[in-house]
């Protein structure tokens, strides 16, 4: 049961990461943060991330940086493919942006847990 939550939550921590970039990225372009479009922009980079989950088997480990890995590359690089087949254009600058974004804060959420469990662990 307790591993079970732990890798719900972990896959409610990647969700959130890029719903945050969805987020800030459009509130930061003046676009409107009404659902359908925050939804729009998130959709393709979602769907990258259920893909590197799968395909990485993120649930067997979904704090370790390797998990990590797989939902970043997931999300930021089939993501990316998706929205530019989607949108039929994907400026320079936004791939950039999405990639660093989406790195800080899929990878940053599991530094944080990785320094957390070290803490506990070590107080034991």
């Amino acid at each position: 049961m307790i591993r079970a939550r732990g890798v719900l939550l972990a896959l409610i921590a990647d969700v959130a990461a890029v719903g945050v970039f969805a987020v800030v990225g459009r509130g930061s372009h003046a676009e409107g943060l009404d659902v359908a479009g925050v939804a729009g922009t998130a959709a393709p980079l979602l769907a990258g991330l259920a893909v590197g989950w799968l395909v990485g088997r993120v649930w067997r480990g979904p704090t370790a940086l390797p998990a990590g890995l797989w939902a970043l590359g997931g999300a930021a690089m089939l993501g990316l493919a998706l929205r530019g087949a989607l949108t039929g254009r994907l400026p320079v600058a936004f791939a950039l942006v999405t990639v660093l974004s989406l790195t800080l804060l899929v990878l940053g959420w599991r530094l944080v847990a990785a320094a957390v469990l070290r803490t506990r662990t070590a107080s034991i």
